[in-house]
C-alpha cells in the first residue's frame, strides 16, 4: 500500500468525519515518529505536503487540505527551525498541541452532558454534529461517552393519535373519578413498575387479554355494588372504552397512549426533563428504565417541519438539488423561497461542471473529467447524464506488467495506473494462446498470482485498471508455460542403493532421472538404483517431461544429493559402570557399520531389538555422549530407559536397552570434629538405597564405607574414626545395584581440619597456710593458643563451657612447644569446688581423671 493510500486512511479520513478538522497532534498530522532529528523531520514534513497536494484533486478532501495548508503557512517558522537543527520550538509545539487537544475534548464533553441532560440520552444524529462542530473522531466521542454514561439511541415512534375515538370522554370521567390513568382504574392506584415497550405490564407482570378480561370483570362487579350516582356513570364510561379495547384487539395500545399524553400535557407546560421523570415515576407509575425511553422520545417529538419547505429541506440535503428545483418551480409559498433559490444555484453550479466535464472528455483528460463530475454529484447527485458519464469515464491504464513461473502457479506484477480520481482497482485476465482483448476476454484470476493456471499450455496475461463500471485499455504479457516439477519428491538411501518416489503430474508424459549426469532408469512413480557405492555423495536429478507440439521439454528438475551407507550394526548388550563422579560408562563392543549413540526413553523402548527404522522416526532424548575406548560415558541427568542405537546415514538401528535410576547428589553436608571422631550429617539423596563415604586421613590412601538408610538414621549419621590431630577429606555419593553393578551418583566433599590435643593436670603443692595450684600442660605437637583459661566453681557440677563458673587466670598468647607448668595461688572458697582449664579453638585441651578437678575443703 502506499503512502498515499496509509495517509488517508490514518490522517484525512478520520479528520474528514471529525467536520474536517485537522487533527492538532502535529505528529498525527505529519506521521512524525520519535526518535525526531532534523533530516527526518525535514524529509517527513516534505512527503506529507506532496501527499497533500496529490489528495486535493479528490473533491472529498479539498477543504480539508485547504485548511491543512492554511495552518501549516503558520507552522513555517517552526519546521523552519527543525531544517536548520533546533528541534526546539517542534517539542514545544507538539507539548501545546496536547493542551488544545485536551481542552478541546472538554469542551466537547460539556457539549454532550449539556445537550444529554438529566436523562443522560442522545440521538445518533446529535451526537454526530456536536462531534463534527467540535472536530473530535468516532473514537474519541465513543470515550467521551461512555466517562460519563451517555447512552446513544433513536428516540422511540410514539403513538400521534389515540386508538379509541371516544378517548378524551374517558379521560374526563377518569379525572372526575380522581384516578391516575386507565391501567391504574384497571388494576389499582397502587400499580407500579409499569412498562409500555414491549407489551403493557406491572410489576413484572404482563397484562394479557385473560388478564384484563378478569380485572374488567372485578372492577365492573364493583362499581355495580354502588350506589348509582355520577361517579357510576362515569366509571361506566371507562369502562365501555375499556371492553370495547380489549374486543377489538387495542387494549395495550390504548393503555400505552394514555400514558403518553399525561407525559405530553406536562411537556406543552414546558415542564422539564426531570419534572417529567418524576411525574412519570413517582405520579404515574412507570417503570424508571422505561420512563426514561418516554420522557427522552416526548422530548424529541415536533423537532421536524411540515409543507413544502421541509420537503425542499429534504430534497436538499440528501444531494437531490435538481428534484427540488423542479419542485420549487411548481411552488408559490414564500416560506419556501430561500431553498428554492438554493437549489437553483446548486443545478446551475452543477451544470456548468457537467460542462467542463464534458469539454475535458473531448480533450482527452479523463481524470480531470471524473473529478469535475464528482463535484457536480456533489451538489446535485440527480443531475441528469453527470452520473452517467461519470461511470463511462475509464482510468489510465497500467504500466510494466511482467508474468513469471513461481511453482505450481504464475505470478504477475505491474506498476499501477497512474490515475488518482476515484477508487481504482486492478483486474487480472487470463487467456491461453493469445492476449485477451478486453476485460471479458479470458479467465478473471486474483491480482498479483495465478494459483491454478493452466499446465503445458502458452498462457498470456492481461492488466486492466478499473473505475467504476470503465476500464482501461489492457497492457498484455506474455507468453509463459507453466510446467511443473515433480512433487513430493523423496530420496532414500540403503545400503549400495538408493530408491526415491514422488508424485508425477498429471499432464507430464513421463519422468526422467539422473544420478551424477547419468540416466537412471525410472518410472513414473519412483526408482530404485542398485550398485551405487556406500560412503559416497551422489547427486541425483528429477525432471518431468512435457510434449509441447514439436517434441518433448524436460524441465530444469528437482536436486537432491544422498549418500548410501551399509546397514547400521545393533548393540546386543552393554554394561553400566560408575565413571567420574556424576558420569557412567556404557560399556559395548564397537560395531563394524554405523556411530552409536545413547537416547533416555521415559519407557521400554517400542521397537524390537535389532529393528532398522529411519532416524526421523526415532523419538526419544538424545544423550550427549563422550567416546572411550570401551563404549561411551554419558550424564544421563534423569531416570529412564537407557537405549543404544547405531546410526549410518539416514538409518537407525535399534539396539540393547535397560532402566537407570538417576542418583542426586547429597545436600546439606555438615561434618563435626567430636573427640576422635568425625561426625558427618547430610539430606538423603532421593531413592538411592545406599551411600558410598569415602574419606582420606591426612596422608593416606583413601578409604570407603556404604552406609544404609536404616543404618544412617538409626545411628544419627556417619561417624568416622579419625584422631584428633590428623586432618581428613570426607566425600559422599549416592549408590544404587543395578544387575550386580553398583552405579554412584554425583558426590559432595568436605574438609575438617587437624586439632592437635595438649592434655593437662591439676595437683596442689605446699604448706596449709600457702597452698597454690600445679597446672601442668603436655602438647602431642607444638601449638600456639591464642588464650587459655583455668575457670573455678563451686557446687557438685563441672563447669562445661567458661560461662559456667568465675575464670580464676587467663593465659594469652603463648607457645606450647614442650611439656609447661603453670603455679596459681588457691583460691580461697567455703565449701567443695571444681577447678578446670579451657582452650582457644586451635588445641583440643584433654581433661585429666575428674578426681584432679574436684578439690574438697
Amino acid at each position: 500500500m502506499s503512502f498515499d493510500d496509509d495517509y488517508k486512511r490514518e490522517v484525512l479520513e478520520p479528520a474528514r468525519a471529525a467536520g474536517d478538522q485537522p487533527p492538532e497532534d502535529l505528529r498525527v498530522r505529519y506521521r512524525l515518529a520519535e526518535p525526531m532529528s532534523a533530516e527526518s523531520v525535514t524529509a517527513q514534513v516534505k512527503q506529507v505536503r506532496q501527499s497533500w497536494r496529490r489528495s486535493r484533486g479528490q473533491l472529498k478532501y479539498r477543504k480539508l487540505i485547504d485548511r491543512l495548508e492554511a495552518e501549516h503557512r503558520t507552522l513555517t517558522p517552526i519546521f523552519t527551525a527543525a531544517e536548520h537543527g533546533d528541534l526546539g520550538p517542534l517539542r514545544q509545539r507538539l507539548r501545546g498541541g496536547d493542551e488544545r487537544n485536551a481542552a478541546r475534548r472538554a469542551e466537547v464533553r460539556k457539549r454532550l452532558l449539556d445537550a444529554a441532560g438529566p436523562l443522560r440520552l442522545l440521538a445518533p444524529a446529535e451526537c454526530e454534529a456536536i462531534a463534527r462542530d467540535g472536530g473530535i473522531s468516532r473514537s474519541e466521542l465513543g470515550q467521551l461517552l461512555r466517562i460519563d454514561g451517555v447512552e446513544v439511541h433513536e428516540p422511540d415512534v410514539l403513538p400521534s393519535g389515540p386508538p379509541y375515538p371516544g378517548y378524551a370522554k374517558a379521560q374526563e370521567s377518569l379525572q372526575v373519578l380522581g384516578s391516575r390513568h386507565l391501567l391504574a382504574f384497571l388494576i389499582g392506584e397502587r400499580a407500579g413498575g409499569i412498562r409500555i415497550f414491549g407489551g403493557v405490564s406491572a410489576g413484572g407482570h404482563r397484562i394479557d387479554d385473560m388478564g384484563a378480561f378478569q380485572a374488567l370483570q372485578r372492577v365492573a362487579g364493583e362499581w355495580a355494588r354502588r350506589p348509582r350516582d355520577t361517579s357510576a356513570t362515569h366509571a361506566e364510561t371507562v369502562l365501555v372504552a375499556l371492553r370495547t379495547a380489549l374486543r377489538e384487539g387495542f387494549l395495550h395500545d390504548l393503555l400505552g397512549y394514555d400514558l403518553v399524553s399525561r407525559l405530553r400535557d406536562r411537556r406543552a407546560q414546558r415542564a422539564s426533563d426531570s419534572a417529567l421523570m418524576d411525574l412519570a415515576v413517582r405520579g404515574l407509575g412507570l417503570d424508571p428504565h422505561d420512563a426514561r425511553r418516554l420522557v427522552f422520545a416526548i422530548g424529541r417529538e415536533g423537532t421536524g417541519g411540515s409543507g413544502p419547505s421541509a420537503r425542499l429541506r429534504e430534497l436538499l440535503d440528501s444531494g437531490q438539488a435538481h428534484a427540488a428545483a423542479l419542485l420549487g418551480d411548481s411552488i408559490t409559498d414564500p416560506d419556501a423561497a430561500a431553498q428554492i433559490e438554493e437549489a437553483r444555484q446548486r443545478v446551475a453550479s452543477a451544470s456548468r461542471l457537467l460542462d467542463e466535464a464534458l469539454d475535458l472528455t473531448g480533450r482527452g483528460d479523463l481524470d480531470e473529467a471524473w473529478l469535475r463530475l464528482e463535484d457536480a454529484l456533489r451538489l446535485a447527485s440527480d443531475l441528469p447524464g453527470a452520473a452517467e458519464h461519470q461511470r463511462r469515464l475509464p482510468p489510465l491504464p497500467p504500466s510494466d506488467v511482467r508474468v513469471s513461473v513461481d511453482g505450481t502457479g504464475v505470478r504477475v506484477v505491474h506498476t499501477a495506473s497512474p490515475s488518482r480520481a476515484g477508487d481504482i482497482v486492478h483486474e487480472v485476465v487470463r487467456r491461453a494462446g493469445r492476449a485477451p482483448f478486453d476485460s471479458a476476454d479470458g479467465s478473471l484470476v486474483p491480482a498479483g498470482a495465478d494459483p491454478a493456471p493452466p499446465v503445458n499450455v502458452p498462457l498470456y496475461y492481461a492488466v486492466y485498471a478499473r473505475r467504476g463500471e470503465a476500464t482501461s485499455s489492457p497492457v498484455a504479457a506474455g507468453p509463459v508455460v507453466l510446467r511443473p516439477e515433480p512433487g513430493r519428491v523423496g530420496l532414500a538411501a540403503g545400503d549400495g542403493t538408493v530408491t526415491g518416489l514422488w508424485e508425477c503430474p498429471a499432464e507430464a508424459a513421463r519422468i526422467v532421472v539422473y544420478r551424477d549426469g547419468a540416466p537412471v532408469e525410472a518410472g513414473r512413480e519412483g526408482f530404485t538404483d542398485r550398485g551405487v557405492d556406500n560412503g559416497t555423495a551422489h547427486h541425483y536429478r528429477v525432471c518431468a517431461v512435457y510434449p509441447d507440439g514439436a517434441g518433448e521439454v524436460e524441465t530444469p528438475g528437482v536436486r537432491v544429493t544422498v549418500t548410501p551407507h551399509a546397514l547400521p550394526e545393533p548393540v546386543t548388550d552393554f554394561t553400566v559402570e560408575p565413571y567420574a563422579r556424576d558420569r557412567i560408562l556404557l560399556r559395548f563392543p564397537t560395531p563394524d557399520h554405523g556411530v552409536v549413540e545413547a537416547f533416555l526413553l521415559d519407557r521400554d523402548p517400542p521397537w524390537p531389538q535389532g529393528a532398522v527404522l529411519p532416524l526421523a522416526d526415532l523419538a526419544g532424548q538424545r544423550i550427549d555422549a563422550t567416546p572411550h575406548a570401551q563404549g561411551l560415558v554419558v550424564r544421563p541427568g534423569a531416570s529412564g530407559v537407557l537405549l543404544l542405537v547405531t546410526v549410518a546415514g539416514e538409518s537407525v538401528a535399534i539396539g540393547a536397552s535397560r532402566r537407570h535410576v538417576d542418583l542426586p547428589a547429597p545436600s546439606g553436608l555438615v561434618a563435626q570434629r567430636r573427640g576422635a571422631e568425625v561426625h558427618l550429617g547430610f539430606v538423603w539423596p532421593g531413592d538411592a538405597a545406599a551411600v558410598a563415604v569415602t574419606y582420606e586421613i591426612a596422608d593416606g590412601a583413601a578409604k570407603r564405607i556404604s552406609v544404609s538408610r536404616a543404618s544412617y538414621a538409626a545411628e544419627g549419621g556417619v561417624h568416622l574414626p579419625v584422631p584428633e590431630s590428623d586432618p581428613v577429606r570426607v566425600g559422599v555419593c549416592g549408590t544404587s545395584d543395578h544387575d550386580g553393578a553398583i552405579l554412584t551418583g554425583p558426590a559432595v566433599t568436605a574438609t575438617v581440619a587437624a586439632r592437635p590435643v595438649v592434655r593437662y593436670d591439676v595437683e596442689t603443692a605446699g604448706p596449709l597456710w600457702k597452698r597454690a595450684l600445679v597446672i601442668t600442660l603436655t602438647p602431642e605437637k607444638p601449638v600456639r593458643l591464642t588464650r587459655l583459661d583455668l575457670v573455678v566453681r563451686d557446687g557438685k557440677v563441672m563447669p562445661q563451657r567458661p560461662g559456667d563458673g568465675e575464670i580464676l587466670v587467663s593465659w594469652q598468647d603463648f607457645d606450647l612447644s614442650a611439656p609447661t607448668t603453670l603455679r596459681v595461688p588457691m583460691p580461697k572458697r567455703e565449701g567443695p569446688f571444681w577447678l578446670r582449664c579451657f582452650s582457644s579453638p586451635e588445641a583440643e585441651l584433654a581433661d585429666p581423671p575428674v578426681r584432679r578437678l574436684k578439690q574438697e575443703r
